[in-house]
């Protein structure tokens, strides 16, 4: 066996769609490092003692963690790359019990360093391994870490592997663990037995309502709709919180059908169409646009394919595209505008023909303003309108923002990592990490989420300033300035009353202009929210890559051989020490040798004598940049293909595919 072991710090590439940190000026002083005895590689640095640790019942030490390797995720939780990479990370958890992921929090906002916050985000998102707070950046900046999420790979005798940073890690890292996990199995060096932790979700209290997320109205009937996030569900009530029907099991997945059938993932924005009594959903962690018929009591998948897009793409047709975290959503003129947090654009979507498309934002993550294609947004996540323009809470630039006669324009907000709590104008004012917007009698109300407050803007006169709460976290009714709110992520009018999701309290609020009193809406009967179906439903295997859908064909009744040709990209060569991989899902197969003649790859697998119906045949293919060992990529690929057995039916089935360089 060719040394893996020295391979691999040169593969690691970053690759794009990460958010790069300021990092704090302080320098820190402990210089702790692993000691091991493998020559040639960098020592890993340790944790330092007096570190706080969450997700675990004990601190950690990379000492105690010999023996295994060790996966370190630097995040924070307001990011959305952050958070696109968690279901890579529970892969790798999964499928290696040699592995240790330990996620870092170095915190972007002020407000990410309280660390009841940061357990709440762990519990929001089912983080599953230890978190250690680093809000002073100790290991971030040993590590050398720029940009959240970064990663840092840690062998199992202590030696710093490399670092990458972006999304897509597992692809990124798969070959690398097995290739570890090869060699120190070897050496006897390697611990495969699973390590559990004491987990924050197992002490959590349960509660009627788990993340509340984005809410609507319906003015004539008085009915409120909202996003009961981490349940899964959407939930309706009268104003005064009687529950009048849920929607969804609870279980996450993405079935269509019935109140009863249906299910979501996570989702958030909630937009009500009185026209046609329909509520659109965006199903946030699914990656899809949803609408519920309030009339036939179902719900049908509109956008989206249930995987996430990683292009910036300029357009979608139905369900035949994927597309990333759409957030919120709003209605204006029966077009459906989609704040599309993942790709930091806004989107419009014609409910009728499911057509899809870019509304604003170029897909660069900053605070630029002018023509709302060339425009940069930052993490939009909610959006409102007056019924002419559209307003938007762009929330990685602490921003208030508005789209009017195809421009883009900052209302409140500055930049990247320009954010505090300061009423007044602009420039002055203030926000930090504001997540919702709403219109109501010419003036725009604010869920100023990390702020714990709600403000109010005033486009007259460009004022910004606080309605309700004291600026710290917390749950107290009482008056307006003196309530206290825990994340406060929408807000919408309804019988002259403010309604309110307070997510991280789990509740949704009423502030009353006519008293000056914010209270808690009691939702109930209790019974009735608390009918989960909390079991997940997901398939036995999951399969991440691409997939493509090959044109039926005819074969042989004898059998016939697939024959996959791959187009390389220009400048690209195959990696023949990488496991690359040809199968027949579901059959036993010899292993499968790639050729490469021209810039084509070609493997060949027999397919047997099959019957009709769908064969399922996956790829897995490496491949290097010529004259960069740096850059290196992989790709995974589900290839369907509809077969018949035909007498004179072809014996040799090619299946053409292009990779791509980027």
């Amino acid at each position: 066996m060719r040394p893996f072991y020295p391979l691999l710090l040169a593969a690691f590439v970053a690759l794009p769609g990460c958010h790069r940190a300021q990092t704090p000026a302080t320098t820190p002083t402990h210089d702790d490092v692993i000691d091991s005895d493998f020559a040639g590689a960098t020592n890993a640095v340790e944790f330092p003692a007096d570190m706080t640790f969450l997700n675990t019942d004990r601190p950690l030490r990379l000492r105690d963690l010999r023996g295994k390797i060790v996966l370190l995720d630097f995040w924070t939780y307001c990011c959305i790359n952050c958070i696109h990479v968690l279901p890579d990370l529970k892969r790798i958890e999964e499928e290696y019990p040699e592995v240790v992921v330990v996620g870092v929090h170095s915190a972007k906002f002020q407000n990410e360093q309280d660390v009841e916050n940061i357990r709440q985000a762990i519990l929001r998102y089912d983080i599953a391994h230890p978190v250690a707070v680093d809000n002073e950046f100790y290991l971030w900046r040993q590590y050398g870490v720029q940009a959240w999420p970064s990663f840092a790979l840690i062998d199992p005798r202590g030696k710093l592997v490399g670092t990458t940073s972006g999304e897509q890690v597992y692809d990124q890292l798969q070959p690398y663990l097995e290739g570890m996990k090869k060699l120190f199995s070897a050496r006897g060096e390697l611990n495969a037995e699973r390590l559990d932790f004491s987990l924050e979700r197992a002490e959590a209290p349960k509660s009627l309502l788990a993340y509340p997320g984005k809410l609507d109205v319906d003015p004539a009937t008085g009915r409120l709709f909202f996003t009961d996030s981490n349940h899964n569900r959407v939930v309706i009530t009268a104003a005064d919180g009687t529950v009048i029907d849920i929607i969804g099991t609870g279980a996450e997945g993405a079935t269509d059908g019935s109140y009863e059938a249906a299910t979501f993932y996570r989702p958030q924005g909630i937009a009500y169409d009185p026209a046609t009594n329909v509520l659109y959903v965006a199903d946030t962690e699914n990656h899809l646009v949803r609408r519920i018929d309030l009339t036939t009591r179902t719900v049908e998948t509109l956008l989206g394919t249930g995987s996430q897009s990683h292009r910036y793409t300029s357009y979608a047709n139905g369900t035949a595209d994927a597309i990333n975290s759409p957030w919120d959503v709003v209605l204006r003129g029966g077009t459906v505008y989609i704040a599309m947090a993942g790709p930091h654009q806004l989107w419009e979507l014609n409910p009728t023909t499911r057509q899809a498309k870019v509304y604003a934002g170029s897909g660069r993550e900053n605070i630029v303003d002018g023509s709302r294609l060339e425009a940069a947004l930052a993490q939009p996540s909610g959006i409102a309108t007056d019924g002419t323009r559209l307003y938007f809470a762009d929330s990685e630039v602490s921003a208030l923002r508005k789209v009017e006669n195809d421009q883009v324009k900052t209302l409140i907000g500055e930049g990247l990592f320009e954010f505090g709590d300061v009423d007044g104008t602009f420039p002055a004012a203030r926000l930090q990490h504001v997540l919702g917007v709403t219109w109501h009698a010419g003036k725009l109300y604010l869920a100023d989420t990390y702020n714990h407050k709600i403000k109010v803007y005033d486009p007259a006169t460009g004022q910004l300033s606080t309605l309700l709460g004291t600026g710290k976290r917390g749950s107290s009714d009482g008056a307006a300035q003196k309530a206290t709110f825990n994340e406060p992520n929408d807000l919408a009018w309804l019988g002259g009353k403010l309604y309110i999701t307070d997510t991280n309290n789990h509740l949704v609020r009423v502030y009353d202009p006519a008293t000056g009193e914010v209270t808690t809406l009691p939702l109930g009967p209790a019974e009735r929210l608390s009918q989960l179906e909390t079991k997940r439903k997901r398939p036995e295997a999951v399969f991440y890559g691409q997939t493509v859908e090959v044109p039926a064909a005819e074969i042989a009744p004898t059998g016939a051989t697939l024959e996959l040709r791959v187009q390389l990209p220009k400048g690209y060569k195959l990696n023949p020490e990488a496991p690359n991989y040809l199968t027949l899902v579901g059959a036993t197969s010899a292993p499968v040798t790639f050729t490469e003649a021209a810039g084509v790859l070609s493997a060949r697998l027999p397919l047997g004598a099959p019957n009709a119906g769908t064969l399922v045949v996956e790829a897995g293919i490496y491949y290097c940049e010529t004259g960069r060992e740096a850059v290196c990529k992989i790709q995974q690929v589900q290839f369907r293909v509809p077969v018949t057995p035909q007498a004179g039916g072809t014996t040799k089935l090619v299946v053409p595919y292009v990779l791509k360089a980027d």
